[in-house]
């Protein structure tokens, strides 16, 4: 029976722990705070509040250490394990020949290939993390966009939304996925197994599908490539210390400030073999030195005349006839994604130039160069979601592929498959299927993986390091310290009510349906986790209010919070595609708003309809 009635506030502690819960999801979304520090305030603050006051008595005492197990809960243990293995199917390239045959396939016909692109998509995301298909993708739809001048921006998007659509198949899809399932288990729920709810995501997906491939494409503008240029930038060349030099006796910190500070001297070359020397800011100068230097043509035309040097570009005078050449410099473009081992940390302190020999030209961030000078970027920390255009030789450029915790997008050349991606597929279809065939749970046949690709040597312990992220982490532990404190405090139980309350005019199946819907809005706001972990205890009271099973409610939580479509900030992947296709905000709520509405529309009926009619 409906609660008409709206129900009396909760206890002093509840309405603390709805106060914190409102105060997470703002810290949440806040940029100028790192969510790191927001997740660990949450944890500090709940803990420090029960502890000082405490909850219940005797066996019912709600222990503040409790809000601690988090960090050690089956779900987090097996998103940690989940990302591990994703990453190994990057630096394996184990999805390469996928590419491949998508790449050979879009020359035949970019319809029917925009179609196929996008069931890969989504049925590579029901099993794998979406950010590696993401990576994988974007280069070889740019490269196709730029080959057939077809519209690059009606084919990223989609492709990203079709990712986010299939992480709804399994409860490995999405972090999200896992979390909801495992925390709807601890509160009494029947466990759903891996492909329980597949059925009906499949009846959306369908819709979902024919709206990205034939409605989408149409209805976005036409957008540019962030970084279509594959000109390379920086220019190498050397000046030359003559004899009228003002140089001659000052040293390298001199010549510098001399040029404002915008000049950096890569070497120093000295004597007629033309000897290195490192410059150092208290190296004198010679006459007949050269100075290595790298930047732009204009610029280093400048430090000729304010240096009073003479301009080389290997052996022949700067000149009319002998114009600076690139050689075989050329561009490549770096995404900062989860575990690239980048994120809050500049080039600078990663000692990036030096370690790599690649010079960093631009920064995009949000769809957008960053207006800072090329002497700066070094000094911005870096976000999840940019994207960096560096440039070297081609072979350091491909050697920077094989490095731990860099991600290279380059259209131009492929991802490098190596002889172990047999054995990281062959982990993560072991992973699967163990849970499926009901002989191992997810989170043992997920760590077991994990110590296969150990042993197999697919990673090494510093790849592992570089795979797990400490906001996924934080900000789990700290969704989960809420929503045991809403459980245990009656928190849960009166926003349930008060929500039956306010939906009381409608039917069972509406208000599921309400439910998803916030669930849709609130994910797009704040993190999709939190959103999830909050909205599961909600959602089984909300079902025990009615008297109605518990399931539906509980996946209508779980596709409301997959539902990431219409903000850009929603999912980390989100970030990627507008970045390298050079998107808008509005571009993802032209879009993706419809589809929020359709996937909302799909799954409500068809939830009322398996579970309810």
């Amino acid at each position: 029976m409906l609660i008409e009635s709206f129900p009396s506030l909760p206890n002093m502690h509840a309405l603390f722990v709805l106060l914190l819960t409102c105060a997470a999801l703002y810290l949440f979304k806040r940029e100028d705070i790192a969510l790191e520090t927001s997740s660990l305030a949450v944890i500090a603050v709940l803990t420090v509040f029960f502890a000082l006051f405490p909850f219940g008595e005797g066996e019912g005492l709600l222990e503040p250490v409790s809000f601690f197990h988090g960090f050690g809960h089956e779900a987090l243990v097996t998103v940690c394990a989940l990302m591990i293995i994703g990453q190994a199917i990057v630096r394996t390239g184990a999805l390469e020949p996928i590419g491949r045959s998508l790449s050979r396939l879009w020359k035949i016909s970019p319809s029917f290939s925009l179609l196929c692109t996008l069931i890969i998509a989504g049925a590579l995301s029901a099993f794998v993390n979406n950010t590696p298909i993401v990576v994988l993708l974007l280069p070889i739809l740019i490269s196709v966009a730029i080959r057939t001048q077809s519209n690059v921006s009606g084919m990223l998007l989609p492709m990203g939304l079709a990712t986010l659509v299939g992480g709804m198949f399994t409860t490995i899809g999405t972090s999200t996925n896992l979390l909801v399932v495992s925390v709807a288990a601890e509160m009494g729920v029947e466990r759903f197994g891996m492909f329980d709810f597949a059925p009906i995501v499949m009846i959306a997906a369908v819709v979902a599908v024919l709206y990205l491939w034939l409605i989408a494409p149409r209805i976005l503008p036409q957008r540019e490539a962030t970084m279509p240029d594959t000109s390379p930038r920086l220019f190498s060349a050397y000046l030359h210390i003559g004899e009228n030099s003002q140089l001659i006796g000052q040293t390298i910190s001199d010549a510098i400030k001399l040029t404002d500070g915008m000049m950096r001297i890569e070497s120093v070359q000295r004597g007629k073999d033309f000897h290195k020397l490192v410059p150092l800011p208290d190296t004198v100068i010679k006459e007949n030195d050269r100075l290595h230097v790298k930047d732009y043509p204009d610029r280093l035309k400048e430090f000729e005349t304010v240096l009073k040097a003479t301009l080389h570009s290997g052996k022949h005078k700067v000149d009319e006839e002998h114009p600076l050449e690139a050689g075989t410099q050329v561009l490549a473009e770096i995404v900062v994604i989860l575990g690239s081992g980048l994120i809050g940390r500049t080039l600078k302190s990663a000692n990036f130039g030096s370690e790599y020999g690649i010079s960093a030209v631009a920064l995009h961030r949000e769809g957008k160069p960053m207006e800072i000078t090329r002497r700066s970027i070094g000094t911005v920390p870096l976000r999840v979601g940019d994207i960096l255009l560096v440039q070297g030789e081609a072979e350091q450029i491909e050697e920077l592929k094989t490095q731990q915790g860099i991600l290279v997008v380059d259209g131009a050349s492929k991802v490098l498959q190596t002889a172990k991606a047999p054995i990281a597929m062959g982990v993560i279809f072991g992973v699967v299927l163990m849970p499926v065939l009901d002989i191992l749970p997810i989170v043992i046949s997920s760590v077991c993986g994990v110590l296969v690709l150990l042993a197999s040597k697919c990673l090494n312990w510093q790849e592992v390091a570089a795979a797990l992220s400490t906001q996924v982490i934080l900000i789990v532990a700290a969704s989960l310290a809420l929503g045991s404190a809403m459980v245990g405090t009656g928190a849960a139980q009166y926003l349930a009510e008060a929500f039956v309350a306010l939906s009381s005019s409608l039917p069972v199946g509406g208000v599921l349906a309400a439910l998803m819907l916030l669930l849709a809005i609130l994910t797009n706001v704040v993190s999709n986790n939190a959103a999830a972990v909050i909205g599961t205890p909600i959602a089984i009271s909300v079902a025990q209010q009615l008297g109605a099973p518990a399931e539906p409610f509980v996946l209508a939580v779980l596709f409301g919070a997959n539902l990431s479509y219409a903000t850009p900030m929603a999912y980390k992947t989100n970030l990627l595609v507008m970045n390298a296709g050079g998107y808008q905000f509005g571009d993802f709520v032209k879009v993706g708003i419809p589809l929020i509405i359709l996937m909302w529309v799909t799954l409500s009926m068809t939830l009322t309809w398996v579970y309810l009619s």
